[in-house]
């Protein structure tokens, strides 16, 4: 008997009866795998028929609902990730840990495992790893236990029945994308392993109330691999960001169910494992040195203030076409920002290639990081520093106004706390620490000097 087939969208879950070479439905290239189809003949269906199935729902009056213990949460070791979950790991709650390859997801998930493993019994389940690779990691971690267990499996059908028993009150599984259903013929990693395995894992895990964490794997973007229904389906989505090869580590929630989405848990390697960061703002300017083309930008990651390094570089470009770099900052917002300085401002910057830096490896997404790109711009292109005694925060706009920033009083506690004597910040915000600036051409005439 002929199998047939079909061919799926793997970025978002499109069907088409024939390959080709670009998706419809979201556009991307290359992105359709084959997958087999059971053989089902055409039936009448009873919807069109007019027939109802299903019985009636059995449900209680929502006044009468206990309402879940929020105290009844697995704590990990580091204090700020477990703001970041909430106040910890719910039970019964389902997490997803993205991030790019040898960031230190499994190193990550191995310290919590091995910290809630001191009072509850915790799998650690793999389908990338043996367990003699994953007993390397442990010890080099310090992570010994006999409440934490290992098993080597890529069967969503076995790990949801393992789920199932209750045995554990935690169970890490990495990664999802290595799973697959045994009622499925399609591939590990194509959307429908990805979706049906993930909802059976959850199912489980809210059967029996065991708290469980998924790792991801993401695209070259950077984004999470696989179909968004992935996202919806789980409770909590952390996004573990930075740079893999040194630098600050972050995890931050993009989805939480039981808590806030503006917290952020800061890491950096070490040889045993993951270490917090308690106070970034020093860490970032312990090595810092004021030349030109340095300022200190006060800016919030989450609720959290944090002080870090912004550097430009300007050279003169030897080609028709200036070369615009930006590490740690959104280049098209950089080119935004250089054409409000060409246009608000007299530098001429059509010649030269200009370089941005976010030193430590942290990435921004504040806006009111724009004061403090153009400034950096500014005081390379014209070989002038800024006085050390300034941090810089404040938002551009088109016509060369500096506009307001949110959290303005976090960013200039945290200045005060680490030696700064004056913050330039729109004008709007009334403090004697602020310098208040409202123009950005009149700001770096008296300022880049």
């Amino acid at each position: 008997m002929k199998i047939k087939s079909q061919f799926v969208c793997q970025q978002c879950g499109a069907v088409y009866k024939k390959w080709v070479g670009q998706c419809s439905n979201c556009a991307s290239w290359n992105s359709l795998v084959e997958e087999a189809v059971s053989d089902v003949s055409q039936k009448k269906s009873a919807v069109s028929r007019g027939e109802v199935s299903g019985k009636k729902l059995d449900f209680v009056k929502m006044s009468s609902v206990r309402p879940s213990n929020e105290k009844a949460r697995l704590l990990t070791e580091f204090s700020d990730l477990n703001l970041v979950l909430g106040g910890g790991i719910l039970m019964g709650s389902v997490s997803l840990l993205a991030g790019q390859p040898g960031i230190g997801k499994s190193t990550l998930l191995m310290q919590i495992s091995a910290e809630v493993a001191k009072k509850y019994p915790v799998l650690y389940v793999s389908g990338e790893e043996s367990a003699g690779q994953v007993k390397l990691r442990a010890e080099r971690l310090g992570a010994s236990s006999d409440l934490l267990s290992f098993a080597s499996s890529v069967s969503a059908n076995d790990i949801a029945k393992t789920i199932e028993s209750g045995e554990f009150k935690l169970v890490i599984v990495d990664s999802i994308q290595t799973l697959a259903m045994d009622e499925i013929a399609s591939a590990p990693g194509t959307v429908s392993q990805v979706t049906n395995s993930g909802n059976l894992i959850i199912r489980a895990a809210k059967k029996t109330d065991t708290a469980v964490i998924i790792v991801g794997h993401v695209t070259k973007e950077g984004t999470l691999a696989g179909p968004k229904v992935l996202e919806h389906l789980v409770d909590v989505v952390l996004n573990f960001e930075g740079d893999r090869y040194g630098g600050f580590k972050t995890v931050r929630a993009v989805k939480n169910r039981f808590g806030s989405t503006n917290e952020i848990a800061i890491f950096e390697m070490a040889n045993e494992g993951l270490k917090e960061v308690k106070n970034p703002s020093e860490a970032l300017l312990a090595e810092r040195t004021n030349t030109d083309g340095s300022v200190i930008l006060a800016t919030v990651e989450g609720n959290r203030p944090i002080l870090v390094e912004i550097q430009a570089l300007a050279t003169k470009s030897n080609f028709g076409y200036p070369k615009r770099t930006a590490s740690g900052f959104d280049l098209n917002r950089l080119n935004l920002l250089i054409a409000v300085l060409e246009r608000r401002t007299k530098l001429k910057l059509a010649d030269k290639d200009i370089f941005i830096n976010v030193v430590g490896g942290m990435k921004l997404n504040d806006s009111a990081a724009d004061l403090a790109i153009v400034m950096a711009i500014a005081s390379a292109v014209a070989g002038r520093k800024l006085g050390e005694e300034y941090v810089v925060f404040g938002e551009v706009g088109l016509g060369g106004e500096i506009r307001s920033a949110f959290r303005a009083d976090q960013r200039i506690a945290e200045a005060k706390k680490l030696g700064f004597k004056h913050a330039i910040a729109p004008a709007t915000i009334k403090d004697k620490f602020v310098v208040p600036v409202k123009d950005l051409r009149e700001t770096l005439i008296r300022y880049v000097k």
